[in-house]
């Protein structure tokens, strides 16, 4: 059973290559970073001021992208002109005022000024958040996997950091629990694959690439509704939640196509369904024009 599984995605794999790299080449990339939360840290030059700005802007990406990007906008102007140098303040004086006035749904300015805090906290303690995530990826791992084991780690430190803690000392860390989710808990985790694959991935058109400690082969998909959609339209997973679960199966099709890089067709592949491209109603009109109709299990149920 396992042998003719791995027969079959082999198969598959070998069929969807060339149309997926036809696809990404042939996606304007720079015409969609506008609508995308990845072009904030991609305004730093300095490393440490991207890796700030890009937690904060992939822990704010939820709901709808207009609204949340003007969130960050306003975090990321109180921090101005340098986020990294702001969260080290942070960390050293603990203080939710520059935020008082914030509020995003389920989030306080005390909750992103906790996060901020323990981005300064782990910065002064391990160089930079990419070297602690080189280091737990680095650590053995158990059952679940080293991606998951690792970023699990990675947010109980966030959240239990010392500066954010205090901060929180009135109202909890229920808030800061959303921002930094935990991976072990059976979610996609998105919004930490998110910010792994900008950090990550490249330097290219999109992702910023200054994380050389980590290898890309070991991201896992970014998975939300638009990218779940369209990995299902292309036989990559049959599941339909949103789960680590199903990340990883995506992830996993995706690594039998480029076992180095298997997360870089993730921007082309979720702006299709963001942009309306292939929405989840069937559009024979939209099909007929899409790059992936050759691949596509136009018959399958969404």
């Amino acid at each position: 059973m396992a042998r003719r599984r791995a027969r079959k995605g082999r198969r598959v794999a070998a069929d969807l290559a060339p149309v997926l790299d036809r696809f990404q080449r042939g996606f304007d990339a720079a015409a969609r970073l506008s609508a995308d939360p990845v072009e904030f840290p991609r305004r730093y030059p300095d490393p440490g001021d991207a890796e700030v700005a890009g937690l904060v802007a992939a822990s704010l990406a939820y709901g709808r992208a207009d609204v949340f990007k003007e969130k960050v906008a306003a975090v990321l102007a109180a921090c101005a002109p340098s986020p990294a140098a702001f969260a080290l303040q942070l960390a050293r004086n603990p203080d939710a005022r520059p935020f008082a006035e914030f509020r995003y749904r389920f989030n306080t300015g005390e909750d992103v000024a906790a996060l901020l805090a323990a981005a300064g906290w782990m910065r002064e303690r391990h160089g930079s958040i990419g070297g602690r995530m080189a280091a737990l990826l680095g650590e053995p791992a158990e059952g679940e996997g080293r991606m998951r084991t690792a970023l699990t780690r990675l947010a109980s430190e966030f959240r239990e950091a010392p500066p954010a803690l205090a901060i929180l000392a009135g109202r909890g860390g229920r808030g800061l629990r959303h921002l930094c989710p935990d991976p072990g808990a059976g979610g996609a985790a998105k919004r930490w694959n998110l910010y792994l694959r900008w950090m990550v991935r490249g330097p290219d058109g999109v992702d910023l690439g200054i994380w050389k400690g980590v290898s890309p082969a070991l991201l896992v998909v970014p998975l939300d509704t638009h990218v779940a959609r369209v990995a299902r339209r292309l036989g990559l997973t049959r599941r339909d939640d949103l789960s680590w679960r199903t990340a990883e199966e995506v992830t996993a099709a995706l690594r039998l196509v480029d076992p180095d890089d298997p997360v870089r067709f993730d921007f082309a592949l979720c702006h299709l369904g963001m942009s309306g491209g292939c929405p989840p109603r069937r559009s024979p009109e939209l099909c007929a024009e899409c790059l992936l109709r050759g691949v596509c299990e136009a018959g399958s149920p969404v």
